[in-house]
């Protein structure tokens, strides 16, 4: 007889790059996990359902290019608790993930607290995710998704030229690269990003609610970039108005022209 898995049990815990701070979401039932003081995971009981309006973006995107039949090979590029790898596990259960974290005790504490599918089908490798990025084979993975944070920031040097470069070479062809930009009302790092994606991919596009599109409030951006058309279909622009964080989605020239300055290796040392 399988044994249960223990309860977690909430408070604050020291890992590698502080402390992590878990919580019980006593709505749901699921758990909250705080890293150094900033939300970063959301771990729901059901697993095909995610609190965080940005993860819901990109699912709804993937889903929008990719239907349930078929495996995905899927690299996360930060992974906290895994919330949105047990998410596409259940949605696409004969794909393939590899999620990249730095902080090893965080990944050994989210495997200790939480249901997340076993290797191979999820397999969690501790490193820096660019330095994990230069080490993979070409064209083996279908989506790349960034989802890294240093308190409210991304690492720069996770969104350079350079990066992007080496993520643009594992994906294989028609693949997608997804990447969660934290940013203030100025905007200045999400245009950033997104003209350094362009220069790397023939297509990009940007996913997030109005007033954050505006710089009217600080939050979240989804940078979608891929060598194939991204397209926003009537079936996508549906998902992402019915959420209940409403969002559009920002596609050719449209998202060309919100861009601003290129990142790259000297902008962005280390």
């Amino acid at each position: 007889m399988a044994r249960s898995r223990p309860e977690p049990v909430p408070g604050r815990h020291p890992i590698d790059t502080g402390v992590a701070e878990l919580t019980r979401d006593t709505l749901t039932g699921g758990w909250l996990v705080t890293i150094n003081g900033a939300q970063s995971s959301h771990i729901h009981p059901d697993p095909t359902i995610l609190d965080f309006e940005y993860m819901r973006q990109m699912a709804a995107v993937i889903a929008s290019r990719y239907d349930g039949d078929g495996p995905l090979r899927v690299l996360h590029l930060g992974a906290a608790a895994c919330a949105l790898p047990r998410y596409l596990a259940a949605r696409y259960p004969a794909s393939r993930q590899v999620a990249v974290e730095i902080d090893g005790e965080l990944a050994r504490l989210a495997r200790e607290w939480f249901d997340l599918p076993r290797a191979p089908l999820l397999r969690i490798r501790v490193g820096d995710a660019r330095e994990v990025v230069t080490t993979l084979t070409e064209q083996t993975r279908d989506v790349v998704i960034r989802d890294a944070f240093v308190a409210a920031r991304t690492p720069r040097h996770l969104t350079t030229h350079e990066f992007l470069t080496a993520v643009h070479r594992v994906l294989a062809p028609g693949g997608l690269y997804l990447a969660n930009c934290g940013d203030n009302r100025d905007l200045a790092l999400a245009r950033a990003e997104v003209t350094t994606a362009a220069a790397v991919f023939a297509h990009v596009a940007l996913v997030a609610d109005a007033a954050m599109l505006k710089g009217r409030r600080t939050g979240n951006i989804v940078l979608v970039a891929a060598d194939t058309p991204i397209e926003d279909s009537p079936a996508l622009v549906r998902t992402l108005l019915s959420d209940p964080q409403p969002a559009q989605i920002l596609t050719g020239r449209r998202a060309r022209d919100f861009g601003s300055g290129v990142v790259t290796h000297d902008d962005a040392p280390g």
